[in-house]
């Protein structure tokens, strides 16, 4: 999963970012014993980011050097640690989300660890560690982002809900992204299966007809199409996330705005859980779970909000106002188990194309 980042690191995997790493050690207990100093390479996806003095602390705390390399979206980098299953390029993952852990599950990308924190994790998150394999450590929703200014201006009340985008009101309106080429495109896609179940294809032919434009990509749909995307864009509503108005404020020019340009529809918000685990056959298995568990403290969680634009897993950390400000509140996420995403992924993928002729 690759939530909102307008700016991304840019590294193949095998061009590695090196850190010296961490936060305050988690105050999980028990934790790993290091016999001294050593090296953990967190393989994760573009756009993950920690704070540098948090990593500084890592280092200070335990001795571990951080080496992080990043292998494109989360969908490559799962990919690849399929490929190498055993005989991993790094000793821990993190950025798999819930669409995919199954996937990761059944090729043994993962060796058997929770974090000890766990049970201070969101009730919502702690239920599913993929057999005692991940621990959950962020999560965002996948929601319609509608640019009000564009409504109020043009004198249309805007969506309420995913039945309205059918609507000839919204004709044209609307840009999603590939599900086969963007996390957030195949998340909106899911959300549509929940909701609709056996009627969704119904669904997208409604929209095809209603004129939705589909992109490639995150970038390409909100910075290409979207008109509060910043560029020449047309259409006022687009499949992004319940964090994209703090993130529109944050990363605006000086003076920023008072108020984010977008609002979000929460109705039809697809929950996206990323997971961290070690990676079986590491040859540093108790730093890899000290990282684990360094990505579950409180520093680190308290940090990941203005880093990578998620919600942290940890019960009680206060976000930052921006977020508590215009992060959208999603009461009722839709989510599909794992498990029924892994067995049925291809097979919906190319129903979808069969139905938006691609």
């Amino acid at each position: 999963m690759s939530f909102i980042k307008p700016v991304f690191l840019s590294a193949g995997l095998g061009s590695v970012l090196l850190v010296s790493a961490c936060a305050g050690a988690t105050t999980a207990d028990p934790a790993p014993v290091l016999s001294g100093p050593s090296t953990v390479r967190l393989i994760t996806h573009d756009s993950f980011v920690v704070s540098d003095s948090l990593i500084a602390d890592l280092k200070a705390q335990t001795g571990i050097t951080l080496e992080v390399a990043t292998g494109g979206d989360a969908g490559q980098v799962v990919a690849s640690a399929i490929l190498s299953a055993g005989a991993p390029s790094g000793d821990v993952l993190f950025g798999v989300d819930n669409s995919l852990i199954a996937k990761a599950i059944d090729a043994g990308v993962f060796e058997s660890y929770v974090s000890p924190n766990l049970g201070n994790v969101l009730p919502t998150l702690r239920d599913d560690t993929a057999e005692d394999k991940v621990t959950p450590i962020d999560y965002g929703d996948v929601c319609i982002n509608m640019d009000e200014a564009w409504f109020a201006q043009n004198k249309i009340a805007p969506p309420r809900r995913l039945d309205d985008l059918k609507k000839p009101a919204y004709k044209d309106l609307l840009v999603v992204e590939d599900p086969a080429t963007s996390s957030p495109g195949q998340a909106f896609m899911l959300a549509t299966i929940s909701r609709y179940g056996d009627s969704w294809q119904e669904y997208w032919k409604a929209l095809r007809d209603n004129g939705v434009k589909v992109a490639g990509s995150w970038s390409e749909a909100y910075e290409g199409s979207y008109t509060a995307g910043g560029g020449n864009g047309d259409r006022p509503l687009v499949v992004s996330y319940a964090t994209s108005p703090p993130a529109e404020i944050v990363y605006a020019a000086d003076p920023k705005p008072t108020k984010p340009y977008s609002a979000v529809m929460t109705d039809g918000c697809y929950r996206q859980v990323e997971y961290a685990g070690v990676l079986a056959g590491t040859k540093n298995p108790a730093g890899a779970q000290t990282v684990v568990n360094w990505l579950l403290s409180p520093a680190v969680q308290a940090d990941v909000p203005l880093s990578m634009f998620v919600f942290p897993a940890l019960a009680g950390v206060i976000p930052p106002k921006v977020f508590a400000d215009f992060a959208a509140p999603v009461k009722e996420p839709l989510q599909i188990p794992s498990r029924e995403v892994a067995e049925k992924q291809t097979q919906w993928l190319d129903e979808w194309g069969q139905v938006m002729g691609r």
